[in-house]
């Protein structure tokens, strides 16, 4: 095979660590393989891909699609982030609870995130060039988002970003999302919305 895959802690949630090939030349990869993806208990269809540049300490999330939920492949070309999925199905032992893991155009490692989460990143490096793969198409009236740092999450944005309590580069919609709340269901286990 040319990726390996490990599951999460999560259920739903992989990381995925793709064969680089390199010499003094420099190097090649697959990044994404469908017939693999099916037999490690992936059988995805993406409809759209998404590319977006930021700078150190930009921080996007906690976002997600309410009607048109959508998975994501994500991974970075360049740069390093620490990327988040926040577990939004009702009914999940996970439900609220995060999954973090460091992305690295180095190490070339990618995230898969299922649909029913929220997911968001915050960048390491000076720049970082993050590509992703979606399930489903953006649907701008069906945007949603949760604070990036709601305490009932408890995500620690800190210990692998220092001084990004302080310093988060966000846009003014990601400062104004709501907190999370125990008592909105979000999601069911299938990923259908039926929250508020």
């Amino acid at each position: 095979m040319a990726c390996d895959f490990k599951k999460s802690d999560i259920q739903g949630i992989y990381e995925i660590q793709p064969k680089v090939f390199g010499d003094n030349r420099g190097y090649s990869m697959e990044t994404y393989n469908e017939r693999e993806f099916i037999q490690a208990g992936l059988n995805i269809k993406f409809v759209q891909d998404n590319q977006s540049f930021s700078r150190k300490n930009v921080l996007r999330g906690l976002h997600f699609q309410k009607n048109h939920p959508q998975g994501k492949l994500i991974r970075v070309v360049y740069g390093d982030v620490y990327d988040v999925a926040v577990d939004l199905r009702y009914g999940s032992p996970s439900f609220g609870k995060y999954s973090g893991i460091i992305l690295s155009g180095e190490k070339q490692n990618m995230i898969y995130i299922p649909e029913g989460f929220a997911h968001g990143f915050c960048v390491l490096s000076d720049t970082a060039l993050f590509s992703y793969k979606l399930t489903d198409f953006y649907d701008p009236n069906g945007e949603g988002g949760l604070m990036w740092n709601d305490p009932l999450i408890g995500i620690d944005w800190e210990s692998v970003c220092p001084g990004i309590t302080k310093n988060a580069n966000l846009s003014q919609k990601d400062m104004n999302h709501p907190a999370f709340s125990l008592e909105n269901k979000y999601f069911d286990l299938n990923a259908k919305w039926i929250g508020k």
